[in-house]
């Protein structure tokens, strides 16, 4: 897969970002420069897809103006739940709103994640020992995973994994509390006004179990974006207007 050449080319490019990065901060940073200059990286894409941001929380908005006309469909549809879906989706068509904005952001994410991970699971890049995998975060290779840490028993190097999948964690909690709307995800039994919303809830703890998998660079990346993320929306409901 990695050998393709548009992802080899992909691949290639973000060797380059992420290695000028690092030889920027290697003077102040030291060996933990390639984990700052990941979430540096990370930051910049972020930076990148704030449109999409303010859209997403624009049709959150919208969403949430649609509730009362959503509660009455469910009302009065609730036997005929192929109808409500059918009625679900004109009206959501009707007042220009889609059900899917909110998975903008994560969804523009996917090819920069994925770029990621393959960088940090390949030994060569153009030929070249990938000089990244020498970098290390506490002392634990970047190109390292949790399964080959502990592999090698509990040690120093299996805390470094559990203080970064702690802060995912942490984050992830951080997200369904106080980004997840219960006017939307249904709450006290209720159905939830937007359809899938109560699943989309809890898909902030699938970071933590992809994070417990994928190399550690590729962790890094997980946590600094899932905490942009509930820092941002949060400041985003408040300057975005509908």
């Amino acid at each position: 897969m990695y050998s393709f050449p548009p992802i080899a080319a992909a691949i290639g490019a973000a060797f380059t970002v992420v290695m000028t990065l690092t030889d920027v901060f290697s003077p102040v940073l030291g060996g933990t420069a390639a984990a700052a200059a990941i979430v540096v990286l990370t930051i910049i894409v972020r930076m990148a897809l704030l449109p999409l941001s303010v859209a997403q929380v624009r049709g959150e908005k919208a969403r949430m103006r649609l509730q009362p006309k959503m509660r009455e469909l469910q009302r009065k549809h609730a036997k005929n739940r192929e109808r409500l879906a059918r009625e679900q989706q004109r009206l959501f068509a009707d007042e220009g709103v889609s059900p899917l904005a909110g998975c903008l952001p994560m969804l523009a994410q996917t090819p920069v994640f994925i770029t990621l991970y393959g960088l940090f699971i390949s030994a060569t890049i153009a030929g070249a020992p990938n000089a990244l995998l020498t970098h290390t975060l506490g002392g634990v290779s970047l190109g390292a995973t949790l399964t080959e840490t502990l592999s090698a028993g509990l040690g120093a190097d299996a805390l470094v994994f559990v203080a970064l999948l702690t802060l995912v964690a942490g984050t992830a909690w951080a997200s369904r509390r106080f980004l997840t709307l219960p006017a939307l995800a249904g709450s006290s039994g209720d159905a939830p006004a937007v359809p899938g919303a109560k699943l989309m809830s809890f898909l902030p703890y699938g970071t933590v179990a992809v994070a417990s998998f994928v190399p550690l660079a590729a962790g890094v990346y997980l946590a600094t974006t899932t905490a942009w993320t509930v820092a941002e929306r949060l400041a985003l409901r408040q300057l975005v207007t509908g």
